[in-house]
């Protein structure tokens, strides 16, 4: 058996138990606890009432929408900020990290007054008949743009470790570059692509900050959960509030485990395809 740098396996479990029970299992046990001050009827009542079933389905359907949009464009983004030097590719590759580091406030902000009707972008659609502000497409604008950087930070190392050598390899035996792709570079990073658009989702279940202000906040139309949440805060409505938070956290738990768990089944199955070859 090799030696192991770190701890052993009691000492180490038992550090990573106490840190997440700390940072992550105690304060969200808080959220079902503050729910149970209500009876089941109140709290069904709270979470299947029409406007609550109105904002999950906006919720689920334009964050899992923004993260297919995302997986496309991102592993774009990735391959050519990774395959292609060209002028000004630095530039753009900071500007990938740009939605993380601003602050969510600002970039509904910036995002309302570009597509607002008498925006920049926002009157050109107009004549079109196009309205992006205050509407669902709006949302799903702003969820694609704080999820971008998930993707492309979570494909482009592996795009970095795989050598280019492999496409001339696998043309120079005939494979065509879409052959090459399907069955060469995309199995590759199929596996980060999928953590991170999973990544990307998760986060934009939870946005609040960069869709309060192009969403318009309509209830039963453009009122997200999170957005809803906030609402009942600022009503003094906590046990609605928290009501709310425990079905998104575990709905966000489900989706998140399924996906995990089939990323490692595609895992398993790219290792036996690879080792059977």
């Amino acid at each position: 058996m090799s030696a192991r740098t770190l701890p052993g396996f009691r000492p180490a479990l038992g550090f990573t138990i106490v840190y997440l029970s700390l940072l992550v299992l105690i304060p969200l046990s808080g959220v079902f606890l503050k729910s149970t001050g209500i009876s089941w009827s109140q709290y069904w009542h709270i979470v299947s009432n029409g406007r609550a079933v109105a904002s999950y389905r906006l919720t689920l359907g334009a964050a899992g929408l923004a993260a297919l949009i995302n997986a496309g464009f991102g592993l774009l983004v990735a391959w050519v900020l990774v395959r292609y030097e060209f002028p000004g590719r630095r530039l753009i590759d900071a500007l990938v990290d740009l939605p993380v580091a601003l602050p969510t406030a600002v970039a509904g902000i910036s995002l309302t007054s570009l597509y607002a009707e008498n925006g920049w972008l926002g009157s050109l659609l107009a004549k079109a008949g196009i309205k992006v502000a205050f509407t669902p497409l709006g949302i799903l604008v702003a969820l694609t743009f704080i999820g971008l950087p998930f993707v492309v930070r979570t494909v482009q190392p592996v795009l970095q470790d795989l050598e280019s050598e492999i496409e001339d390899v696998a043309a120079s035996l005939g494979a065509t570059r879409g052959q090459t792709f399907r069955r060469v570079i995309f199995p590759a990073v199929l596996p980060a692509l999928i953590t991170g658009t999973a990544l990307a989702f998760a986060r934009a279940i939870g946005e609040y900050g960069s869709v309060v202000f192009i969403s318009g906040n309509l209830p039963l139309k453009t009122e997200m959960t999170t957005l809803l949440i906030m609402t009942k805060l600022e009503q003094y409505d906590y046990h609605g509030a928290t009501a709310l938070a425990s079905v998104m956290l575990i709905l966000s738990f489900v989706l998140l485990f399924a996906i995990n768990v089939g990323q490692g089944w595609l895992r398993r199955r790219t290792g036996a395809l690879q080792e059977g070859a």
